[in-house]
């Protein structure tokens, strides 16, 4: 299956940040009184995977990002995220009423906290909303389990904000027949650290 392709480079990633020098004072100073939060909202262009056309959709996504707080150097950066997504704009014609949201939660984990560029890892799990057309039947909506690894980075550009970059790979298990839907797709947006205040 495709997603076994990922595992390895995610793994990978995840060891060489483990590996990196880790910092001898947990937090720094000025930002221990600080929320263990982050928050945000992005626009996503996803291909569908529907039919041999393959049609792209753009949409909404939203994050809210919660630190574990008080961990050592190692795992400092382990967090949990939750998501919202919703695909429902540049519908292709062909395919009227099509929609595809998401709610999805679980951990993930950002390297190089303190750093300007904090590429993370994550693991999503959760309900799945789709829209779809079925001329000449009733079937035109189902819900799903769904299961969604990722990959990005956020830069920060100017104290409290970042700019965020990610890829998202979702698997809609066995909904049409033995076989997954499994969109993908890009998201770009911006987010705000309630944890980070320059100490300038």
């Amino acid at each position: 299956m495709r997603w076994k392709s990922m595992v390895v480079p995610v793994l990978s990633l995840f060891f060489i940040g483990a590996a990196l020098p880790a910092r001898a004072q947990v937090t720094y100073s000025a930002q221990e009184a600080n929320q263990p939060f982050t928050i945000g909202m992005g626009v996503s262009n996803f291909s569908d995977d529907w039919g041999i056309q393959n049609p792209r959709q753009v949409g909404i996504t939203l994050w809210v990002d919660w630190r574990v707080p008080n961990l050592p150097p190692l795992l400092d950066g382990l967090g949990i995220e939750f998501e919202g997504r919703d695909l429902n704009y540049a519908t292709p014609s062909y395919l009227p009423g099509h929609r595809m949201d998401t709610a999805l939660g679980g951990p993930m984990y950002q390297f190089r906290r303190r750093g300007r560029f904090r590429p993370y890892g994550k693991y999503l799990i959760g309900i799945g909303s789709i829209d779809f057309p079925s001329p000449g039947s009733t079937y035109n909506h189902d819900t799903r389990t769904v299961f969604q690894p990722g990959v990005g980075c956020d830069v920060r550009f100017w104290n409290s904000f970042s700019a965020r970059a990610g890829y998202d790979y979702q698997f809609w298990h066995q909904i049409f027949g033995p076989n997954d839907l499994n969109p993908n797709g890009f998201t770009f947006g911006a987010v705000y650290d309630f944890g980070f205040r320059s100490s300038r």
